[in-house]
């Protein structure tokens, strides 16, 4: 999981600055790094670091880069390790000119990609699959036009991607044929605006246009903006994760309102595995409005147990376990006159590994609750994600060998309940057919080696 934007603007003194707020609200998608590419006086300027986008672009950098087109990243590894090398856009330089790339997704075959490639004699400085694009891409416009450079790219990829591209002075967006991540167009009174997700738009002001569709390219030049047509697929897989942990909940994908589908998952929650208990608190902040709609469904008070330091990043997209686990002391407090002699039922959005729950159950009973109950926003995770998720081994999930009531007593939870996937479906609002369900599944819309297939029925 990355957050990629991209920029056209008629200004060339605030491009820099557009994609930088872009990249602030994208924050949530990724804390390791984060970098910009703006093609500027016939040439692409980069600029990237590790950490936070307020650290990576502080002082006068800004400023510095100018030009009417540019695009964006934050990054989250999955593939690449964690150091600068890696840090996105990937940049590089052929015949055909200057090429960007930002990449939010997984691919599947990259390591066979990259063996191909090497093959010919082409040169890594990374081990990320967005240098795998970015060479791909590179080598087919030196041949093709950039239509059928996309086409060429699509039949290559296997996996997840939805990519924002710098092509001299060209702005490409481009969604894969199943729809796996997010994307969207924007426009204001300065021009252009491709982001992950909608809150991008709206912290620059912009009106989004639409969704770019799975295997869509939107490509946004000197003449003006063109939705085209690249690919099609059978079926879709959007990520059903992004609507239950990973997008922010004020945007919209697909239509669909992220806070909405959060509400309507606490809400059947609460139909499905009701608890007699004294008040409902969310594990903060992605279990918030689940617990919401939890609330309300149940008629059990809404009161915080915890309180997030929202100076800590998102714990799940730490690159360490051990990291993970060391901040959950730093991220949460208690409230202790809110849970003490009281049986507290505590809602999250998920849970993957159960360490983090584990120490916050710990911690509510400290406090002094009487009972503590554990509910939680989707069906129990049991197995690996291939396209862009931190969840790359079974045996790191807790659901993948363990009963639910082996978890609630790992979790040492009074009781323990998960949302049903017919529940999950329901809060959502997509068929079957049209997400990504392999973490819920073990069954995979796309080939994986060793994996089960989803049938397109």
């Amino acid at each position: 999981m990355c957050g990629v934007v991209g920029v056209y603007c008629d200004d060339e003194t605030i491009t820099s600055k557009i994609v930088y707020f872009t990249l602030y609200s994208l924050q949530h998608r990724g804390q390791e790094s984060a970098g910009m590419a703006i093609f500027s006086d016939g040439e692409v300027r980069l600029h990237k670091g590790m950490g936070l986008v307020t650290e990576v672009f502080g002082g006068e950098i800004l400023d510095k880069l100018k030009g009417n087109c540019a695009i964006g990243h934050v990054r989250y590894s999955t593939t690449g390790e964690s150091r600068i090398e890696n840090a996105q856009p990937i940049l590089v330089k052929s015949k055909a000119g200057y090429l960007a790339v930002g990449h939010n997704g997984n691919l599947v075959n990259y390591a066979q990609l990259r063996a191909m490639l090497e093959n010919e004699g082409r040169i890594f400085v990374t081990n990320s699959d967005t240098e795998v694009i970015a060479q791909l891409l590179s080598a087919f416009l030196m041949k093709f036009d950039i239509v059928e450079s996309l086409r060429l790219l699509q039949e290559k990829l296997i996996g997840s991607f939805s990519l924002t591209i710098l092509f001299n002075d060209v702005l490409i967006g481009y969604r894969d044929a199943l729809g796996f991540r997010p994307l969207c167009v924007g426009e204001t009174e300065f021009g252009y605006v491709v982001a992950s997700e909608t809150c991008a738009l709206d912290a620059v002001g912009a009106d989004k246009i639409r969704d770019v569709r799975p295997g869509e390219a939107v490509i946004v030049d000197r003449n003006g903006i063109e939705f085209v047509r690249i690919a099609e697929s059978k079926r879709l897989a959007r990520c059903v994760f992004e609507f239950i942990y990973f997008a922010r909940p004020d945007s919209v994908i697909d239509g669909v309102s992220v806070y909405r589908a959060r509400y309507r998952m606490g809400e059947i929650l609460a139909r499905e595995s009701p608890v007699n208990s004294d008040l409902v608190s969310p594990v903060p902040d992605s279990g918030t409005t689940a617990a919401i709609g939890f609330s309300r469904e149940s008629g059990l008070p809404y009161m915080e147990a915890l309180i997030k330091n929202r100076y800590v990043g998102r714990t799940f997209i730490m690159p360490e376990q051990r990291l993970r686990e060391v901040s959950v002391q730093l991220k949460i407090n208690v409230v202790k006159e809110n849970v003490e002699g009281r049986s507290v039922v505590l809602v999250d959005d998920s849970i993957v590994r159960g360490t983090t729950s584990r120490k916050i159950v710990d911690m509510v009973r400290r406090a002094g609750a009487r009972e503590v109950h554990f509910r939680v926003g989707s069906p129990p995770i049991i197995a690996p994600c291939y396209f862009g998720i931190d969840m790359s081994t079974r045996e790191e999930l807790i659901a993948s060998n363990k009963s639910v009531d082996e978890i609630r007593e790992a979790l040492n939870a009074d009781s323990l309940a998960y949302l049903s996937l017919d529940g999950l479906l329901k809060a959502v609002g997509f068929k079957r057919c049209e997400l990504c369900l392999a973490c819920l599944t073990s069954k995979y819309p796309v080939p994986v080696p060793g994996e089960k297939t989803e049938p397109l029925s």
